[in-house]
């Protein structure tokens, strides 16, 4: 039998995929909570504790922020915004839905569109958390002065992208042994506690110390966007084009192993023995 197929031209095709990339975005960002308003408020929450924990540490050991003259609080915000904005990011990417999830079934809907949602999704969480935090700390603590606040805003948004591409990597692994990449997903984050670099600057560490954290590319942003926040501060160890390097390299190995897999894709992978 013949039938009319309709075509939508490039123009109507890319519109649906916004639109549905923009409702699956507000889905990933309701899922930690129904109520969207107190999931951001958890976030929030959980932004303001790491902030104090760090604070209190630095208080009751007298470390201080060894390396950089200015505002403590900015100090550690820098360090504590990025952290998160790049952990956040990978495990939503890492816990986005693949390809045999029920939801794949709906066209045009896909694992690229899935995986868009979540990391948007978590960016915006992630920046209006940010803002309202920086908001309150102005008005009710003291004046916020950023020196660069354009540059900081630009390696947030590159911890956020760097966070994608590496979740990317995991996502695509994922499949193939599901237990053991949620593992190293989480231990991944966990070194980043410490592997990031939110709790120094590089200029202070030994020089025998810094081969530790060179590999990271997270070290790398944090180090920078001190360098962008601080008007006395020039990152001297550090460098942009090595986490940028780092992120377009995973981002097209994380790309070339999620289609290989999507291809590869079977229902009975998530089958009870």
């Amino acid at each position: 039998m013949l039938n009319n197929r309709s075509h939508e031209t490039w123009f109507a095709s890319a519109f649906t995929i916004a639109e549905l990339t923009f409702h699956a975005a507000v889905r990933s960002a309701r899922n930690s909570h129904g109520n969207a308003l107190i999931g951001l408020l958890l976030n929030i929450f959980q932004t303001v504790m790491l902030v104090g924990v760090f604070w209190a540490m630095y208080y009751f050991t007298g470390w201080g922020s060894r390396g950089i003259r200015g505002d403590f609080m900015l100090y550690l915000m820098t360090g504590v915004f990025l952290y998160m904005g790049h952990v956040k990011a990978m495990s939503a990417v890492v816990a986005a839905e693949g390809p045999t999830s029920a939801m794949m079934k709906h066209a045009p809907m896909n694992t690229i569109v899935a995986i868009g949602a979540a990391a948007l999704g978590e960016l915006y969480i992630q920046l209006l958390s940010m803002f309202v935090v920086l908001f309150l700390y102005d008005a009710a603590w003291m004046p916020l002065e950023i020196y660069d606040p354009l540059g900081c805003i630009l390696m947030l948004l590159l911890g956020w992208f760097s966070g994608v591409a590496i979740g990317m990597v995991f996502l695509a692994a994922k499949p193939w042994a599901p237990k053991a990449v949620v593992m190293l997903s989480q231990i991944y984050s966990r070194i980043n506690m410490f592997a990031s670099g939110k709790m120094f600057v590089a200029n202070a560490l030994p020089g025998a110390m810094l081969p530790y954290f060179e590999w990271n590319p997270l070290f790398h942003i944090i180090d920078q966007a001190r360098g962008f926040a601080f008007l006395n501060y020039n990152p001297h160890y550090t460098n942009l084009f090595y986490p940028v390097a780092i992120t377009f390299a995973a981002l097209l190995l994380g790309l070339m192993g999620e289609f290989y897999t999507r291809r590869q894709a079977s229902l009975s992978w998530g089958a009870k023995h």
